[in-house]
């Protein structure tokens, strides 16, 4: 099924009902198409962006999300305990996560104060998430340099800005598109020595410094349930959507090491996961 990387997939073990945006948003709406023509029972996307793509493709396909921000924001459903249209799963909205991130980071770094936030804007959680960063970092007397990634061939102009802006730290957002070139970005902070703080670990565990966020392994997981309820006859639109409550902190020992940092042993302590 491809869990990890894939955008969108229909319940089933065919290739043909498995879709990939390959990182581009602007390909979710042929995708979400081409899978509400198979008529699925249920249609599984991971992303806000994919999330929207097949609601705007289908209002009586059920759609089941492991992964959104903001649902009532972006106009995904009525509410959270009443979603009340064809849309349930997962939302991952926590805006406090986002100043959380940052003061992780600040821990482990406790005279950094140019940060840089790399972020898609096309993605409606990235707007709003961006915000709440900003006024996180103005709160603790940082300056913030941000560097937007709309397409795949934008993410070397992108690392060239938070060069450019000569930050002390950066904060990746959660995307598919930055998801998507995680290796290059991962690439640009272990050749310019850079400190960094991801939404999952995946990142940390490929060579980031840190993460905090919820277990999206675990959400993928759980969403089997809403599929197995709206299988059985259940209305998407009257399952709550379910938030996450417990969120990890990873770091990567060996990481912190290669750029010269000591991360406090209380920062340690806390920790869910150290690699080492």
């Amino acid at each position: 099924m491809g869990f990890g990387n894939s955008d969108m997939w229909r319940d089933g073990t065919s290739s043909s009902n498995t879709k990939w945006a390959e990182g581009r948003h602007d390909r979710y709406a042929v995708l979400a198409r081409e899978l509400v023509e198979l008529k699925p029972d249920v249609i599984f996307t991971a992303g806000t962006s994919g999330t929207l793509a097949a609601k705007q493709a289908t209002q009586s396909i059920a759609i089941v999300t492991a992964i959104m921000g903001d649902p009532v924001g972006a106009g995904l459903v009525a509410s959270l305990a009443k979603p009340g249209r064809n849309v349930t799963g997962f939302s991952t909205l926590n805006l406090e996560l986002e100043g959380k991130r940052i003061e992780l980071l600040r821990q482990a770094l406790p005279k950094f104060s140019r940060l840089g936030v790399l972020l898609n804007p096309t993605n409606p959680f990235n707007t709003v998430a961006w915000k709440q960063t900003q006024r996180s970092a103005e709160t603790l007397g940082m300056t913030v340099h941000p560097a937007e990634v709309r397409l795949p061939d934008e993410i070397d102009t992108a690392l060239a800005t938070i060069k450019a802006a000569h930050v002390e730290g950066l904060v990746v957002m959660p995307d598919r598109v930055l998801y998507t070139y995680r290796a290059s970005i991962l690439q640009f902070l272990a050749k310019n020595r850079l400190p960094s703080m991801f939404a999952d670990s995946a990142g940390v565990q490929e060579g980031g410094l840190m993460s905090y966020g919820p277990d999206t392994t675990e959400l993928y997981r759980r969403s089997a349930a809403f599929i197995d309820k709206i299988l059985k006859g259940a209305n998407p639109g009257d399952l709550p959507i379910e938030q996450p409550t417990t969120f990890e902190l990873v770091i990567n020992l060996k990481t912190a090491k290669a750029l010269g940092l000591t991360i406090p042993p209380s920062l340690l302590q806390r920790a869910d996961q150290v690699i080492e």
